[in-house]
């Protein structure tokens, strides 16, 4: 058999590929933040994970136009030989400060940031015990871990944010193995923030470490945005966070935090980290930039949090399946790939851009349309939001 013969009979989303209602790989033209231009057309952005619209803010921009001068655009090596800036020692430094941590590590993006904390941790013996719901980096990362060393068995998956379930699992676990328990801090598609006061209380009964991954908690919950262990006051139960720069950062590349022999140990057995490119100048300079910003304007994380809640109940009130919660990720679930794309392209019609999700991304019977706020939306934008959404509502809804 041909290896590409599953190329050729690939045929999943070819019958609307060509149609108003394929919401992928669309291109922005112009971005100006909440607002942007696709197909030639100005829509309000609702789907961008720049929380804090720090990508567009003359500061940052200002760091990073700086720091491509005295570095150039690219490093051209790796961090263990040609390619660590004092830039990256000086963001490390503020990341761990950022997170309450003693030391950080950054790799090049986030989802490399997963892989290359977890693979090096899993060794013959261990396990690692993964929420459901966690994102692709992280069960990629635990497949390759068991890819390894062929242990069906090395990676347990609990069911969602159930913190009995874990317990029950961590308990029939052998003594003697080392145990991993890793999740999202704010769950991608959800919104959902994990049980971490249930999940240390589980870790401790069998001496299991934690691994938070923050990619959608930094910046918007905490204490100025330090994550989940910081919103529980659960800092130091922690043992390692993750974390991303291309959410509140307004960046890209990622970085993990903990104690400063487990950076040390990361530095020299992370392959993610060490075979790739360093992390550019620009991206570490923006980085620190947004941290600073961040730190000096708590406003920002009021405001996301208010816009948030306002349009998480208005949505309720006109009838749609919206979860509680209080993160700037809002799902509206749909329940139906096909009306989620009817959905979703009606939207963009009234200059609305969201987020589709269909099986197998989320389970069968809950595809969704998942809407992310900045707080340089404005309270208009929400308004004009909430009038596409009751428009589609009396339109492909009720029909």
């Amino acid at each position: 058999m041909d290896l590409f013969e599953k190329v050729r009979n690939y045929s999943r989303g070819k019958e609307i590929l060509n149609t108003s209602l394929f919401p992928y790989y669309r291109a922005i033209e112009e971005n100006n933040g909440p607002i942007v231009k696709m197909d030639g057309k100005t829509v309000i952005m609702a789907g961008s994970n720049n929380y804090h619209g720090l990508s567009h803010d003359e500061r940052v921009i200002e760091a990073a136009t700086t720091a491509i001068k005295k570095y150039g655009v690219s490093n051209n090596g790796c961090r263990l030989h040609n390619g660590t800036l004092d830039l990256h020692e000086q963001l490390e430094e503020k990341l761990a400060k950022f997170v309450g941590k003693e030391a950080a590590l950054t790799y090049t993006t986030g989802y490399q940031t997963n892989q290359g904390a977890i693979v090096p941790l899993i060794g013959r013996k261990d396990l690692i015990f993964s929420d459901r719901d966690n994102h692709n980096s992280i069960v990629q990362a635990t497949l390759i871990s068991r890819g390894m060393f062929l242990n069906k068995n090395q990676i347990v998956r609990y069911k969602h944010n159930d913190m009995n379930h874990l317990t029950r699992c961590l308990r029939q676990a052998p003594m003697d193995a080392g145990k991993l328990i890793v999740s999202d801090g704010v769950f991608s598609m959800s919104g959902a923030i994990v049980d971490l006061p249930n999940m240390v209380r589980a870790a401790k009964e069998v001496g299991a470490r934690i691994m938070l991954d923050d990619a959608h908690s930094i910046g918007i919950i905490g204490k100025s945005g330090a994550g989940t262990a910081s919103h529980y006051g659960l800092d130091d139960e922690v043992d390692m966070i993750m974390g991303t720069f291309s959410k509140s950062f307004g960046s890209i590349g990622g970085f993990v935090a903990g104690s400063k022999e487990l950076i040390h140990y990361l530095k020299y057995t992370s392959p993610a980290h060490i075979f790739s490119a360093s992390l550019p100048a620009a991206q570490a300079a923006a980085t620190m930039a947004s941290i600073d910003i961040l730190l000096a304007e708590p406003e920002r994380m009021e405001k996301l949090q208010t816009l948030a809640n306002r349009l998480r109940k208005g949505l309720q009130s006109l009838g749609y399946r919206v979860p509680e919660g209080f993160v700037p990720i809002i799902p509206v679930i749909l329940g139906d790939d096909m009306l989620v794309f009817k959905t979703w392209g009606a939207l963009m019609e009234h200059g609305v851009f969201t987020n589709a999700a269909v099986s197998p991304g989320v389970p069968e019977g809950h595809q969704l349309l998942r809407i992310c706020l900045m707080s340089t939306h404005e309270e208009e934008h929400i308004d004009s939001i909430l009038e596409a959404f009751s428009k589609v509502k009396n339109s492909i809804l009720v029909s």
